[in-house]
């Protein structure tokens, strides 16, 4: 049996009721964040509202107990440990390599592109400074003989 448009009227009238899919960035985030089940945020908000003494008595560990909190804060002058020499020099290879590998190198007729353009430039500059060198000798020479 084959079903038309206007026999499935039914489902066409469910999917027009139901809301249009968020296009922005940040709306699908919104919906995405909406649609999400509360079980754990519950759960969280629910350990916060206990008292301590219910939460040890149930098995909670305590933010003392693993070390993480309840240290004290070390001092700010304390100086830290600092790596070998080598190992520096290691880590600093390391982040140069790293930061090579992001750098689009030019193709080779880009590279013969900007060095014409360098090299034209770069003669420009020297006819300027020559031109402007001798001009001022000729007026310094005229000037005071």
């Amino acid at each position: 049996m084959v079903v038309s448009d206007n026999d499935a009227g039914g489902e066409k009238e469910q999917e027009s009721q139901q809301t249009p899919r968020p296009v922005t960035a940040a709306a699908r985030r919104e919906r995405r964040a909406s649609a999400r089940p509360a079980g754990k945020a519950t759960a969280k908000e629910a350990d916060k509202a206990r008292p301590a003494a219910k939460a040890a008595a149930d098995g909670a560990v305590k933010p003392a107990e693993t070390g993480k909190k309840g240290r004290a804060t070390p001092k700010r002058d304390r100086k830290e440990k600092k790596p070998s020499p080598l190992a520096r020099l290691m880590r600093f290879i390391r982040e140069v390599w790293a930061e090579l590998r992001k750098v689009i190198w030019p193709s080779r007729k880009q590279m013969i592109t900007y060095t014409t353009v360098v090299l034209v430039f770069v003669a420009f500059m020297v006819a300027l400074v020559y031109l402007l060198d001798f001009a001022f000798r000729k007026g310094v020479f005229w000037l005071f003989g």
